[in-house]
C-alpha cells in the first residue's frame, strides 16, 4: 500500500488536499475551499478524524526552542524540517551548512533582513541583491537543486521565499516562479489580501498542530 508524505495510508482528505492544484482556489469566492484544504492539510475542524500532514510541522518545528534566536544561521532543526516536506539535504551540504561554511551562510542570511512579506517587494530585484546571493550559495552546495535549495530558504524566510518544486513547476508550467511571483503580486493588487486570508488561516492552523 502506498504510503503518502505523512507516512500513513491515504484517506478520504488526500483527494482534496491535492486540489491545491487548482488555480481556482485563489479566487475570491473560494476563500471557504481553500481554508477547507488548509484545514485538511493541518487535521483541524471537520479533519480531525486523521493527523496532521507530516509537512504541516515545516513551519513550527523547533525542538531545541531556540528558533528566534537562529533565524540567521541554519540549525540541525532546519535540515529536519525539510525533511517533512520528503526531500533530505545531503551530508556533504549539511556539513557546508552547519560547520565549515556555518559563518558564510549567516552573513548571507543577515544580508537578506527580517522575512517580510513577498508582496511588500515593490522593485525588481538586481542581479547583486542578497537574496539572489543567498540563492546562488545554496544552489552551490553539493547534491543541492532548486527544490532542496528553495526550501532551506523557505525554512528561514518563509514569506519572502516561496518554496519550489517539481509539484508547482507542473501546476504553474514553469520552472521560474520567484521573480514572477514578485511581479505578479505587484501587477494584481487583488491577490495579496486574499493570500493574507489564507495565509492567517496557515498561521492559525500550524500554531495548533502539537
Amino acid at each position: 500500500m502506498y504510503l503518502g508524505p505523512t507516512g500513513r495510508a491515504p484517506h478520504a482528505c488526500d483527494g482534496r488536499a491535492r486540489t491545491h492544484e487548482d488555480a481556482k482556489l485563489l479566487a475570491a469566492a473560494s476563500h471557504d475551499q481553500a481554508a477547507s484544504v488548509l484545514a485538511c492539510y493541518y487535521g483541524l475542524g471537520l479533519h480531525r478524524e486523521h493527523k496532521p500532514f507530516t509537512g504541516a510541522r515545516f513551519d513550527t518545528w523547533d525542538s531545541t526552542g531556540t528558533r528566534a534566536d537562529d533565524v540567521n544561521r541554519f540549525t540541525a532543526d532546519d535540515l529536519v524540517a525539510v525533511s517533512f516536506l520528503s526531500v533530505e539535504v545531503p551530508p556533504l551540504a549539511a556539513v557546508e551548512l552547519l560547520d565549515t561554511r556555518a559563518d558564510h551562510f549567516a552573513a548571507r542570511l543577515i544580508a537578506v533582513g527580517p522575512d517580510r512579506d513577498l508582496a511588500t517587494e515593490t522593485e525588481p530585484w538586481a542581479a547583486d541583491w542578497p537574496g539572489w546571493l543567498l540563492w546562488t550559495a545554496l544552489m552551490g552546495l553539493p547534491g543541492v537543486g532548486a527544490t532542496i535549495a528553495s526550501k532551506l530558504y523557505a525554512r528561514k524566510r518563509p514569506r519572502l521565499r516561496p518554496v519550489y518544486d517539481t509539484v508547482v513547476a507542473k501546476v504553474i508550467g514553469s520552472d521560474n516562479i520567484w521573480e514572477p511571483l514578485r511581479a505578479e503580486l505587484q501587477r494584481s493588487p487583488g491577490l495579496p489580501p486574499v493570500w493574507l486570508i489564507l495565509g492567517a488561516c496557515g498561521s492559525q492552523a500550524a500554531s495548533a498542530v502539537v
